[in-house]
């Protein structure tokens, strides 16, 4: 009993950091009607912004000094939180007043370009060790309950995070500010007509959110210890709590904050128990993630609807899909392009070129899932993950190798992609977004860092493909030509990437492409239409899984081994940015998208050779996807060509004759 009531306490100061960031989604939800992913990043940066300071009185780098030595931690507090009401001015300028009336989607993937850009900032700043700040709270205190030393700060932590949120719904029910949000939440454009400035009210409501967000990220760091990762990815937790509370409550939000930090506390302590799953002799990890996604999937499929939705004048859609045309010749091109290029040049370059053959696999399968049918999932790459280490452990374990092996992992990623699109039939937008995310994590954390079932720390091994004996694999003899990876490994996974390119255009031209954009642009008229939107939904979720575990498999044979990081959330979100931003719509966006790719020849151009951070191509990334979404949304090769469009070419610009005028004598 009384380790129990130890980790309890214990488990209040992650709980109040959850808490806090999920009141900060709600109000922004509530102010803005956005959901703000970056909330946790936000958090980060007000720490960051307030360690500097008390550390040697600079900011965010050592470039930008403000005082000749370190801030007493008052000062460096109060700073802080003026950095972070800065950033929420600058959130909402550059980002939601933008897109007021854009679709939710929409908007909550520009705040991606914002998570991606403030977690890439702070690594190239501070690198990826950890800090320490000195505690705002002063130096630890603790309490004896039951004999046992408790520090205080947990319980201070929870207690503030109590009081903030009675204050914020006091606020928003007996004010006339809480009144006037309210009915902007309701109805803005009745708002606007009845006299209420909606942009001063979002505006409040951002800031308000981005300074509660910093002023925990900086009490709770000296305790957590203070990375580019830990603060951030509470947004996930976060997404959940605020999800239970439908983005409204800040009582139900705080209180499943708080119940979500205990629990993942109590669970460490169970771990420790003789009867806690210890399968080869290692307590299980993640159980915590995969708690909170069984929570989160239970309490949307009984409560079977989505956010409160608040009404425009106009709400615009996502970016169009044009018909492909003339898919044959293009694909022959590629194809002899492909020989060539594997053929003639050197290692380095076949290794980029290969990665970026896989990286337009894993972006097709985006442009299925969320292009074509408008179902915002995050889920993708850890499918791919699924594929890969399945494929590891049939060879591994069991003796299957290849062609039954990569069958098998691909059927195995459709067979979880399916299941998980069970789960959220009933949800879809936003809610559908905070599923697949928290089933990502689920997956990264209870699977593939467990060394059974996954990796563990260090990865599993995957043989080289043969076939009839003969290596297939990136180190295949082909032509004397040496060096790993071989030339013919090239070839084949283009063939792949080529083929797959040919069956995302080609679905698009048939009557499922039909359907599919038919669910995307109208659920309710689809179904009025004759179309059975769930199962619409399940071959969606299954086509997009078969070639997301398609990649995976190719991963896995081209480096020999797969690894829990390789398949991680910033890895999805920075491979959905760069989908996002080439079009994702379309699949010449993602034969763009697979150049920005890690390691792919975009990336190796431009950084490798002149031995610049991945991050700073993350860092653009983030940048990119918002300026994207705010004035190119179709992405940089979306939208329909010249040739579907009735406008002439440059081909026929430079062929066409023009007409003689004949002067009359």
């Amino acid at each position: 009993m009384q380790s129990i009531l130890l980790f309890i306490v214990i488990g209040l100061v992650p709980g109040a950091l959850i808490a806090a960031v999920a009141v900060g989604l709600v109000l922004t939800y509530r102010g803005a009607n956005i959901v703000n992913i970056a909330t946790g990043s936000l958090a980060m940066m007000g720490a960051y912004a307030y360690y500097g300071l008390t550390d040697g009185g600079y900011l965010y780098g050592t470039w930008l000094m403000l005082g000749p030595g370190p801030w007493p931690p008052w000062a460096a507090l109060v700073a802080a939180l003026a950095v972070s009401a800065g950033l929420g001015v600058a959130l909402e300028f550059v980002v939601v007043r933008p897109l007021r009336q854009a679709a939710p989607l929409t908007k909550l993937l520009a705040t991606l370009g914002v998570y991606l850009t403030f977690g890439s900032f702070i690594f190239l700043s501070f690198g990826s060790d950890g800090q320490s700040p000195a505690s705002v709270l002063g130096p630890g205190l603790t309490i004896r309950v039951f004999e046992i030393p408790i520090r205080v700060e947990g319980l201070i932590l929870a207690a503030l995070v109590v009081l903030v949120a009675v204050a914020l719904a006091a606020v928003y029910r007996f004010t006339r500010f809480g009144l006037a949000t309210r009915a902007a939440a309701e109805n803005d454009t009745n708002a606007t007509l009845a006299g209420l400035n909606v942009n001063a009210l979002s505006l409040v409501n951002v800031t308000l959110s981005a300074t509660l967000a910093g002023l925990f990220g900086i009490l709770v760091s000296p305790i957590t210890g203070l990375d580019p990762g830990t603060i951030p990815n509470v947004i996930v937790p976060a997404l959940g709590a605020a999800l239970l509370a439908s983005f409204t409550s800040f009582s139900i939000a705080v209180a499943a904050g708080l119940a979500m930090g205990v629990a993942s506390s109590l669970l460490i302590l169970a771990q420790a128990q003789s009867w806690f799953p210890a399968p080869g002799g290692t307590a299980l990890t993640g159980v915590d993630d995969l708690l909170f996604f069984v929570v989160i999937v239970v309490a949307l499929f009984l409560r079977g609807s989505s956010l409160p939705l608040r009404e425009s004048l106009l709400e615009k859609r996502l970016p169009p899909v044009p018909v492909p045309v003339r898919l044959l010749r293009p694909a022959i091109a590629v194809a002899v392009l492909s020989v060539a290029y594997f053929l003639l040049t050197p290692y380095d370059f076949r290794q980029a070129g290969i990665n970026t053959f896989i990286g337009v696999v894993l972006a097709l399968s985006f442009v299925v899932i969320i292009g074509y049918v408008g179902q915002s999932s995050v889920l993708q790459v850890a499918l791919a993950g699924v594929a890969g280490f399945t494929v590891s452990k049939l060879a591994e374990q069991w003796g299957i190798g290849f062609p039954v092996g990569p069958i098998l992992g691909v059927l195995v990623a459709v067979a979880v992609g399916t299941i998980v699109a069970f789960s959220a039939l009933r949800v879809r937008g936003v809610n559908l977004f905070i599923v697949t995310l928290a089933a990502a994590v689920a997956l990264e954390q209870f699977v593939f860092r467990n060394p059974t079932w996954g990796g563990g720390a260090t990865g599993a091994k995957v043989s080289p493909p043969e076939i009839f004996g003969i290596g297939i694999g990136p180190d295949a003899s082909f032509l004397g030509i040496g060096g790993i990876p071989s030339p013919l490994f090239g070839v084949l996974i283009a063939a792949v990437a080529i083929a797959a390119c040919l069956l995302v255009s080609s679905v698009r031209r048939v009557n499922l492409g039909h359907r599919f954009l038919a669910v995307r642009s109208n659920e309710r008229a689809a179904a009025a239409a004759g179309i059975n939107v769930r199962n619409t939904k399940l071959t969606a979720f299954a086509l997009s899984s078969a070639i997301a575990g398609t990649a995976g498999v190719l991963y896995a044979y081209n480096f020999g081994s797969v690894t829990a990081g390789r398949f991680s959330v910033p890895i999805a979100m920075s491979a959905i940015a760069f989908a996002y931003i080439a079009g994702i719509t379309t699949v010449r966006g993602a034969v763009l998208s697979g150049t920005m790719m890690v390691g792919a020849v975009g990336g190796f151009l431009v950084l490798e050779r002149i031995e610049l951070p991945y991050e700073l191509l993350q860092l653009v990334g983030g940048i990119a996807l918002v300026l994207t979404i705010v004035f190119k949304p179709e992405g940089i090769a979306g939208g329909p060509l010249k040739s579907q469009t009735g406008q002439p070419t440059l081909r026929q610009k430079l062929t066409s004759r023009r007409p003689t005028v004949e002067v009359a004598s």
